[in-house]
This record gives C-alpha cells, structure tokens and sequence, in this order.
C-alpha cells in the first residue's frame, strides 16, 4: 500500500485520543448547569451559619456579663464595655476576671458588637447590627440582638 492510501486510514494500533470540541462544550454546559443549582444553595447557608455564629457569641457574652455582675455587684458600664470582660476596670475592686478567655471578638462581619448599659430593652443591650451594619433590616441584615 502507498503512503498515500494509508493517510485516510487509521490503523488498530493508532486509535483517536482525545475530546472533541463538541464534547469538551458539552461537559462546561453540565458544570454551569451543575454550578447554577447548587452555588446559591451553598452560599445561603454561609449567611445562616454567620447569624448563628453571632447569636452564639453574644450568648457567650451574656454569660461573661452575668458573672462580671456576681463579682463586681453591676455590669459593666458603656465606656468600660465588653473591653471590661478582658481587662481590669479602673477603680474595680471586686473584678475577679478575667471573664473571657480571648480578646472581645468582633462579630461575624468584621465590626465591633454595640454595648450599652443601662440598656433601652434590659440592664444592658448587647447587638450586631448585621450583615449591613445598619440598625434595622431584616435576613441577614436583620440586627441580632440579647433581647
């Protein structure tokens, strides 16, 4: 046979290797397909999961705050605020901290938690304004709060 004849033809020991452009579009469009569906599945439970990682620590923070109060005989005031959970207050006699074992951690968002004592919902209010960082909102914007 001439090697021109042979060109057309594929030989049992050469077999075609690869994917074809067709194939390749075909897997992408299933991935996209795939990427669709469950990306905002996944990425909402990330928005939950940081909500409750607040609502835990301002629990966390209620329960040093209760026993700031057994010891000094108040809790802390606004100035003082969750810093008082960490370190001695000036002028603290009683204060057997510390209270925390870290230091004050901000909320799931980045920012500072807001303290105020005496508070407008209870001895003292303790709050994440959210993911927004605004009062109000609601979802994940929504404020967490102790009250």
């Amino acid at each position: 046979m001439s090697p021109a004849a042979r060109r057309g033809h594929v030989s049992p020991l050469r077999k075609r290797s690869g994917f074809t452009l067709l194939e390749l579009l075909v897997v992408m469009v299933i991935i996209g397909l795939l990427a669709g569906y469950v990306g905002p599945k996944y990425f909402g439970q990330i928005g939950k999961s940081e909500v409750k990682a607040a609502r835990a620590q301002i629990d966390a923070f209620e329960k040093a705050l209760d026993q700031y109060r057994l010891d000094v005989g108040r809790y802390p005031p606004t100035d003082a605020g969750l810093a008082a959970l960490v370190s001695k207050p000036a002028n603290e006699p009683k204060w057997a901290g510390p209270y925390l074992k870290k230091a004050v951690p901000s909320d799931p968002w980045g920012r500072p938690y807001a303290y105020k004592s005496p508070g407008e919902h209870g001895e003292y209010d303790l709050l994440s304004f959210g993911k927004d960082g605004q009062p109000g909102g609601s979802g994940e914007a929504a404020d967490i709060t102790n009250w």
